[in-house]
C-alpha cells in the first residue's frame, strides 16, 4: 500500500462536511376527530343537553296522544302541552262512569214509544268527554228484543261542546221506539 499523502483523509473529511444535517423532528398531524385528542370542548357540553331536551320534548309531543290515554304520563303531557299550547285528546275512560239513576217507562205523549231518563256521573280522575248510551230491552223471560247505541248527539238534542269534569253528574232525557209491547226489562253500558 501505497503511503497515504493525505489524499485520503481530506477526501474523508470532505465527504464528512458535504454530510446532510440532522433530520428535524417530523410534524405532527391529528388524526381523527378534535374531541378524541383531549383537547379543549367543554364549551360543547352544554349544546349537547340543549338537543337531548329538544329531542326528549319532540317526542313527547310527538307521542301525545298515545302518552295521554297513560294515567301515568297524562300530568306531564297535559303540563307539556299547556305550555306549548298544543291540542290534548280528551280522557276516554267509559268504565269511570257511574249510572246513578236509571228508569224507562212508556211514553205517555206517543205511543209505542219509551221515555228514557238516566243519571251518571263521571267518577274519572280528569274531565271526559260525554259517553255513548248502550241500552237493552228485554222481554219478561231476559231475551233482549231490541238494543241500542245512543251518542251524545241522540240524547242530548246538540253536540256537546263541553268536556264532563271529575265528579260532575248529568242528567238526560230522550226516546226510543219500543222495539215490541211487553218490554219490562233494560240495562245501560257506557261506550
Amino acid at each position: 500500500m501505497a503511503p497515504d499523502t493525505g489524499g485520503e483523509a481530506a477526501a474523508a473529511a470532505h465527504v464528512s462536511n458535504t454530510a446532510t444535517p440532522p433530520a428535524a423532528a417530523p410534524a405532527t398531524i391529528a388524526i381523527g376527530p378534535r374531541f378524541a385528542s383531549g383537547g379543549r370542548v367543554r364549551g360543547h357540553w352544554p349544546l349537547v343537553a340543549l338537543l337531548a331536551l329538544l329531542l326528549a320534548v319532540q317526542s313527547l309531543l310527538a307521542d301525545r296522544a298515545r302518552l295521554a290515554a297513560d294515567p301515568h304520563w297524562r300530568p306531564l303531557v297535559e303540563r307539556l302541552c299547556t305550555a306549548l299550547r298544543c291540542d290534548l285528546p280528551s280522557w276516554r275512560e267509559p268504565a269511570a262512569f257511574s249510572m246513578l239513576e236509571r228508569k224507562v217507562r212508556a211514553a205517555q205523549e206517543t205511543p209505542g214509544t219509551l221515555r228514557v231518563d238516566a243519571t251518571f256521573r263521571n267518577d274519572a280522575r280528569w274531565p271526559q268527554a260525554w259517553p255513548a248510551l248502550q241500552l237493552a230491552l228485554a222481554d219478561a223471560d231476559g231475551r233482549v228484543i231490541g238494543s241500542g247505541v245512543y251518542a251524545p248527539e241522540h240524547y242530548l238534542g246538540v253536540p256537546p261542546d263541553t268536556l264532563l269534569a271529575p265528579g260532575q253528574s248529568a242528567q238526560v232525557t230522550f226516546l226510543v221506539q219500543e222495539p215490541a209491547p211487553g218490554t219490562v226489562a233494560f240495562s245501560f253500558r257506557f261506550r
